[in-house]
């Protein structure tokens, strides 16, 4: 009886990145789903490809041009897709799906998105660990261990794993295998088989292969090199590997141009060469054979897998490596030596040693390779095999299903997916039109610093979190136009600006000069990269002084809220902390002398913008630690949604901006104006934040869903042909007309919402 009959196929959908994606987890995936078909063979039940399916992970939304086994694809950061994928897969025939997780490969916040469709699959699901943190953030444990639970098995690849999973993130024993990382079968051969086509012969070859990151440690083996060149001087480093795409986005080619440097400085162009491509696995295996020694001189010690250190240990390989956890777990018993993380002499101690020594280098390459046969793909597939079977064998007992509480809290407030189309044309070069007539801009009007600066806001809050480029150049004319703003001089910023580009004012409002701090706040707290940063961080720098004689409690409010944004990346900052805490006291100031309980406001009126003023307070007694100041902006906010509350309806009923609320007079109704939404959206979320009271929550979806009919008039204001809102409520009807405050106030009240899903998401299995 052959193996193929032993082993009952399993219909299984991967969940992973998939060649030709250049990633360490695509060539993973690849391997083994090539040798789990292998195994299953057509086992009598049809053809093999009916077995094994992939749904890829996309970084980008053009995809790439995958194979056949790619029967679906989701765009990382679009959170729909998951739910998507969730329904596909609940109504397929598929028995279980594998997750290989990563947590750079999944959408939102550390990669949350995911729990969108795990919380949603109604089959076995078998998740392998390609990364577990010793330490780290509430924020990563809690979402690694809600993705365990979801999960009907775990499988990690070293036995420290193991005793993490147990030890940090409270994963039951009886839900965790552990599968050694594939390998292939090489022969053992001897290291001059392939130097002559490196153009190596004779030569001692050094070798480490991998996507290149500052992580992997490779200027102290070129520091090491110059005392081993003295006795060896023919030796000759090997770096194989590209950049990784994530750090060439974001860093482009700096770490490796540091190295190249580095070589030439110490005279080393004879001995170091870089091969900077992503080869095939023919090439990879010639490059191993070819290396007398492999190194992996990584930084951190929590790394719990690593392919490279995989395939060179079953190559026969003779390694050096730093200890971090997977390498302590593969190299022990003379499989390898060790050096110290950063040590550089170390490193040229043990390089000489095993040159220097021939018959403990191949004793070392004999115990690697002989441990590195029960690691071969054809092994491990069988065991990934039996493991499916286990999974949905005792799904009922291993699985923990998402509350279903959770799951209506997604679907509460309609969430549309994000669309930037009416942004885009109300954005030209210059910055965000302020007017447009229907959909179209209204160049009469011209521009404001106020609607590039919440438009500024908008497109920083979508970069973190979708991460995606395609909105960095919107991004750019934004935080342009607030840069043009600024007076050179007299370091206020300018407000009204004409279509011709001539301002129209020497100084702004205090409005637009808080609205300012407010998004460069936002930038700095989630810049894209350092360029965008430190231009963030000198407009802010510029500014921060100015509101300090405001005398209006909304240019406070913006300030405050900005400049603690700012603190999230600089905690340290003096003259920001001051700002805060000087700002805030006069806000604080304003309530505790005019609020009375009929009246639970600082001023005598209620006018644009207003839940700024309470989501001031609850942000700078947060950060201040002051209960007193987080009391008084939480009372303000309930007071200000109880007076905006329908009597007989229920639904939000915003103060008007035609003629606003006159403390005992009656409340304006109309216009009512999208900001007021998102101001209340974003309040309560700070809310939310500070209190982790779940009713801030449900303000959150109240308020927002005033975009989608739950208001006076009973429409909607969002167009979804066109991504726009509908600039406002008047008493005939809702405003046809679809301007840049109306568009970037949904906006941003929508990404609030997203925002807040993924972080739901991460609540605790009860």
């Amino acid at each position: 009886m052959t193996l193929n009959n032993l082993i009952k196929p399993t219909k299984t959908a991967f969940i992973s990145t998939y060649p030709p994606r250049k990633c360490g987890i695509a060539t993973f995936t690849y391997d083994l789903f090539t040798n789990l078909r292998q195994v299953y063979g057509s086992g009598g039940r049809g053809k093999q490809q009916d077995y094994l399916q992939v749904i890829a992970m996309n970084d980008n939304p053009e995809g790439y041009p995958y194979s056949r086994d790619v029967c679906f694809s989701i765009r990382e950061q679009y959170r729909d897709d998951y739910r998507k994928v969730a329904d596909y897969i609940n109504l397929s025939p598929i028995e279980l799906v594998c997750v290989q997780h990563e947590f750079g490969i999944f959408g939102g916040q550390d990669g949350s998105h995911l729990l969108h469709l795990l919380g949603k699959i109604k089959k076995p699901v078998v998740t392998t660990l390609h990364t577990i943190k010793e330490n780290p953030y509430p924020y990563e444990r809690k979402l690694l261990s809600q993705i365990c639970a979801y999960s009907t098995m775990i499988v990690v690849i070293s036995p420290k794993a193991i005793q993490l999973l147990q030890d940090i993130y409270g994963v039951p024993e009886k839900k965790i295998t552990m599968i050694h990382h594939g390998s292939h079968d090489v022969p053992f051969l001897d290291s001059s088989y392939y130097k002559e086509q490196f153009k190596a012969e004779g030569r001692q070859v050094v070798l480490t292969f991998g996507l290149l990151n500052e992580n992997k440690g490779l200027e102290y083996v070129i520091d090491a090199l110059p005392r081993v060149v003295e006795k060896f001087p023919e030796i000759l480093f090997l770096v194989l590997g590209a950049t990784h795409p994530e750090t060439k986005r974001k860093y482009g080619e700096k770490y490796r141009h540091a190295l190249q440097k580095r070589v030439r400085d110490k005279g080393l162009t004879n001995n170091v060469v870089f091969h900077n491509r992503f080869v095939s696995l023919e090439q990879l295996i010639q490059f191993l054979v070819a290396a007398d020694i492999y190194i992996t001189p990584y930084l951190g010690r929590e790394r719990i897998s690593s392919g490279t250190l995989a395939y060179a240990l079953s190559c026969g390989k003779a390694i050096i490596s730093t200890p971090y956890h997977y390498a302590e777990d593969l190299l022990g018993e003379e499989r390898g030596l060790f050096v110290p993380f950063r040590d550089s002499n170390a490193i040229a101690e043990k390089l000489l040693l095993l040159l220097e020594d021939e018959k403990l280098r191949n004793r070392i390459r004999k115990n690697a390779y002989q441990y590195g046969r029960q690691m071969l793909w054809r092994e491990v597939a069988q065991q990934y095999a039996r493991t499916f079977e286990r999974a949905v064998y005792n799904f009922g007992e291993l699985s923990t299903f998402a509350p279903a509480e959770i799951n209506q809290t997604f679907e509460q407030a309609v969430l549309p997916e994000v669309n930037l189309k009416q942004l885009n044309v109300l954005t030209d070069d210059t910055g965000l039109f302020q007017h447009a007539v229907y959909t179209v801009p209204d160049r009469i009007y011209g521009y404001s610093t106020d609607d590039n600066a919440r438009a500024l806001v908008v497109a920083i809050m979508n970069w973190h979190l979708f991460q995606d480029d395609n909105i960095l150049p919107l991004l750019l004319v934004y935080l342009e136009f607030l840069n043009y703003a600024l007076h050179p001089e007299k370091k206020v910023m300018r407000n009204y600006m004409s279509y011709n580009r001539c301002w129209e004012e020497e100084i702004g409002s205090e409005d637009c000069h808080a609205r300012s701090l407010w998004a460069l706040g936002y930038t700095v707290a989630h810049s894209p990269n350092s360029a965008i940063l430190g231009l963030a961080v000198r407009l802010f720098q510029q500014i921060i002084e100015t509101p300090h004689s405001f005398i209006a409690p909304r240019g406070w409010a913006f300030s405050i809220i900005g400049a603690v944004k700012y603190l999230e990346q600089f905690s340290g900052e003096n003259q920001v902390r001051d700002a805060v805490a000087r700002l805030s006291q006069r806000l604080f100031n304003l309530f505790k002398e005019n609020a009375t309980e009929e009246w639970f406001w600082g001023e005598n009126i209620l006018t644009y913008d207003n839940a700024r003023l309470p989501e001031a307070l609850i942000a700078a007694g947060s950060y201040l630690q002051n209960e007193e100041m987080v009391e008084m902006g939480i009372k303000a906010l309930e007071w200000l949604i109880e007076i905006q509350t329908d009597p007989s309806g229920g639904h939000p009923s915003f103060v008007g901006n035609r003629e606003w609320y006159l403390r005992g007079k009656e409340k304006s109704r109309f216009d009512q104006r999208p900001l007021e939404a998102a101001s209340l959206v974003d309040a309560c979320y700070r809310a939310y934040l500070v209190t982790d009271d779940s009713r801030w929550r449900k303000k959150m979806e109240w308020s927002f869903n005033w975009f989608f009919g739950n208001n006076d008039l009973h429409q909607v204001l969002y167009d979804f042909s066109t991504g726009g809102c509908s600039d406002g409520l008047q008493p005939a009807g809702i405003n046809q007309n679809q301007g840049g405050e109306a568009v970037v106030s949904f906006l941003l009240s929508l990404q609030r919402m997203q925002q807040l899903t993924h972080q739901q998401a991460l609540q605790e299995i009860e």
